[in-house]
Formats: structure tokens, C-alpha cells, sequence
């Protein structure tokens, strides 16, 4: 069998982390990734995060003594099955279509003798422009499969065409562009449609549960805070965002699993065939779950607060000028984790999240003993992961520990998913 081989060149602009997605999917599907990072690229992903989802050398400049001596431009140009340009940013689309070679990224683009898919990434004015438009004309003029960009929100706050198509998206584009040379006899290099190859994976049936690894199964999913509160007007919460426990929920049902969301107080949209249920305390969440039971799978990712106010001031506390302030006697909320541990319908793997500061592994795994679970995902929060758009976790086991590199949020999600169908 031969894997088709991928050149990923990533571009500069906020739309990077999604090509680690797709190094992923197309790793998956049978295929293997070489990666190109530009200069641009690297201030949105790491090298390190590339190669360690590749498993391949990343190669960032031209001026590799090494590699350089050997040609390295003009072999990873011509090694590969198809060159795959993500993000295509308006600067990478221009120095394509004018054939300026200023770097190892264009250089390679110049001296390829194989197909080129780009997928463009930018401002929606910028993609309207009419020197982008001019330049993607071409592209495709040239024979460069130039994809349309996704319409929606953006990172900068505008709304229009611009968006970078979703990985699944691109990995299917990739798929028939491979079996297509590989029907034609182009020049690929003829990868054998083989089971669970890219090329067969490209347009799968996802209504089957051959392709739905968690098909059948149901999913329980915390996320986000809950908020205790003090009076009318103030709670005691913490900074989870929900972005992790959302995107959990999300690629668990992309997995054929029915999910259920039980989200504290947060204003993300409801992923895709997910069933959510709102909740604001930590009570409220207690019994969302216990509602939503029996479940295959219960993933309590949600940041529930430890303790609430005993009793909650009916009237807004105010200011009396006297300087005294108010003592707040504090409750202990439901352990939602360890009542599940201990339920009569606990759920066949349950997992529990540990946000922690300090000593990570180390009190995830006395979390693991004290409270019951199967799995424990533990994460530094020292930093600004807590609202981020990444991060990096520990699998903490009976067996041992799994750490992952740092990655963006729907990656370590999918991550997880994979590794829980797997367990199953």
C-alpha cells in the first residue's frame, strides 16, 4: 500500500490552529503530512505542535544548510501527492499568482510539478478586494484549485465570505482531488484504495456507524461555571469560559454519539446535533445530570464552585458607612463527580476534569483515587486557558499518565474522543 503523501504550507493568520485539525484528519484517513510553516504561521502554531500531529520534520526556512545542500525545496516540492496551501492568507494568493519565491513556502509553490490546493483565510474585504479577486482568477487560470472560502462571523468582528472552510471540509476536498488523480492517472503517486485510507474516508457516509465510532452511545457533558448567588445582583463564580467542555460535546457528536450538554452561565452556541440544557448553580447542575441519566459515557468537564453563600440575601447588600463588611458563611456544593462514582446508574466511563495551578499531575491523580472516576483530564490554568483558545492536558489513569502537546481546544477535543472510542 502507498500512503498518499501531503505538503501542508500554513499560512499566516488567526485561522493556523485549524490546520492542525486537518494534519489530524488527514493522519487519520491513511494519508501522510509533511508541514511547511511560515514565518506568518508560526506566530499562530508552534513547529513543535505541527510535527508532533505529523510525526514528521516541520521545515520553516530555505536557509537549512543541511537540507538546502540536498535541494530540500525542490524534493518537498516534488515527493508529495498534493501541495496543500492552509491557511491561504491575501499575501500568500498574491506571491502565488505573481510567482514571487521569497521564502521556502513560495519557492516550493514555484517549483512544484504537483497539483495545488489552496484554501484561502482572510478579512472579507480583503478577499472581495479587487486584487485578490484578480490573483485567485489566476490561480485557477494556472490550474490551482482555489476552494471558497466559509461565510460567518470574524476574528476581527466583520462578517462575510472569509472564513476558512472547516477541516472536514478541506480533508474531503483533499480526498477527490486524490482519487480523482489516482482514477486519471495524473500524477500522483496511484495510493491504493485501501480500507480506512483518505481516499475512501473522503465523503463518508455518516449516517453508518462504521464511520461514527461512538454510534449508539449516549454522551453526558458538563461545561462551563456555575454561578452561587450572594444577593440579586452578585455570585460567587470562576473565569471557565465552556470552550472546552462545548467543543468535548461537539466532537463527541460528530462521533455518532447522542450528547447531552448540561452548560452553567455561558452565551456560546449549542454545537451542532447536541441536546443543551442551561443551568446557573451548582444544585441545578446536580440534578441536570441526575436527569439526564443512565449514560455510556459522562464527561464532567464543567468548573462547578466547591462552596456557595448558606443563605442568599434577598435585597442587594448595601453600603451602610459604618466600613463593616459583610461575612459570607459559606456551604459546601454537591461533589456532581463523586456522585456519579457512587450512582446506581453510574455511567460505564466517567471522566472528571482537574483545574489546577500547581502540581498537576500530582493532585490529579489523588483526584482519580478520591473521587471514583475512570479518567482524569488535568490542566495548567495558571495561565490563560481558562477563556483561551487552547490547551494542553494530562490523561491521568490507573495506568498511567498521557500528556498531550498544547493544541486548540476543538483538537484536544477530538483527541479525547478518539482515545475514549477507543477504550470502548
Amino acid at each position: 500500500m502507498v500512503s498518499p503523501k501531503i505538503l501542508l504550507i500554513v499560512g499566516g493568520g488567526i485561522a493556523a490552529y485549524k490546520a492542525c485539525e486537518l494534519v489530524r484528519l488527514v493522519r487519520k484517513g491513511g494519508g501522510e503530512v509533511t508541514c511547511v510553516l511560515t514565518d506568518g504561521g508560526s506566530h499562530f502554531v508552534t513547529a513543535m505542535t505541527l510535527a508532533a500531529l505529523s510525526e514528521q520534520p516541520v521545515h520553516t526556512t530555505l536557509w537549512d544548510l543541511k537540507n538546502e545542500a540536498e535541494m530540500g525545496h525542490i524534493q518537498l516540492s516534488r515527493e508529495a501527492d498534493l501541495v496543500v496551501v492552509c491557511p491561504a492568507t491575501a499575501d500568500l494568493i498574491a506571491k502565488m499568482a505573481a510567482g514571487i519565491a521569497d521564502d521556502l513556502a513560495t519557492t516550493l509553490l514555484l517549483a512544484t510539478d504537483k497539483p495545488v490546493l489552496a484554501v484561502p483565510a482572510m478579512n472579507v474585504r480583503m478577499w472581495q478586494h479587487a486584487a485578490t479577486v484578480r490573483n485567485v482568477a489566476t490561480l485557477r487560470a494556472a490550474g490551482v484549485t482555489v476552494m471558497e472560502p466559509d461565510e460567518g462571523p470574524m476574528a476581527c468582528g466583520e462578517y462575510g465570505p472569509g472564513r476558512l472552510p472547516e477541516p472536514e471540509a478541506v480533508w474531503a476536498r483533499i480526498g477527490r482531488m486524490l482519487s480523482a488523480g489516482a482514477s486519471t492517472g495524473s500524477s500522483f503517486a496511484q495510493p491504493e484504495l485501501v480500507e480506512g485510507s483518505v481516499l475512501l474516508a473522503a465523503q463518508p457516509d455518516f449516517a453508518t456507524p462504521a464511520h461514527r465510532p461512538l454510534f449508539g452511545r449516549h454522551v453526558l457533558v458538563t461545561a462551563g461555571p456555575t454561578h452561587e448567588p450572594i444577593d440579586p445582583v452578585r455570585y460567587i463564580a470562576n473565569r471557565s469560559s465552556g470552550k472546552q467542555g462545548f467543543a468535548i460535546a461537539a466532537a463527541a457528536a460528530e462521533a455518532g454519539a447522542r450528547v447531552t450538554l448540561v452548560a452553567g452561565p455561558v452565551s456560546l452556541p449549542t454545537p451542532a446535533g447536541v441536546e443543551r440544557i442551561d443551568v446557573e448553580t451548582a444544585r441545578e447542575m446536580t440534578e441536570a445530570v441526575k436527569a439526564a441519566l443512565p449514560a455510556d459515557i459522562a464527561i464532567m468537564v464543567a468548573a462547578v464552585a466547591d462552596w456557595r453563600v448558606a443563605e442568599e440575601a434577598g435585597r442587594k447588600l448595601k453600603k451602610d458607612g459604618s466600613g463593616e463588611v459583610p461575612a459570607l458563611k459559606l456551604a459546601e456544593n454537591p461533589d456532581i463527580l463523586a456522585g456519579l462514582a457512587k450512582s446506581a446508574r453510574r455511567p460505564g466511563l466517567l471522566i472528571g476534569f482537574a483545574a489546577e495551578t500547581h502540581d498537576v499531575i500530582t493532585h490529579a491523580q489523588a483526584k482519580l483515587a478520591r473521587k471514583g472516576a475512570d479518567w482524569i483530564i488535568a490542566n495548567d490554568v495558571s495561565g490563560d486557558v481558562m477563556g483561551g483558545a487552547s490547551n494542553a492536558v494530562h490523561i491521568v489513569t490507573a495506568d498511567g499518565v498521557e500528556s498531550l502537546p498544547e493544541m486548540p481546544k476543538g483538537a484536544v477535543a477530538r483527541a479525547l474522543v478518539e482515545r475514549i472510542a477507543n477504550a470502548l
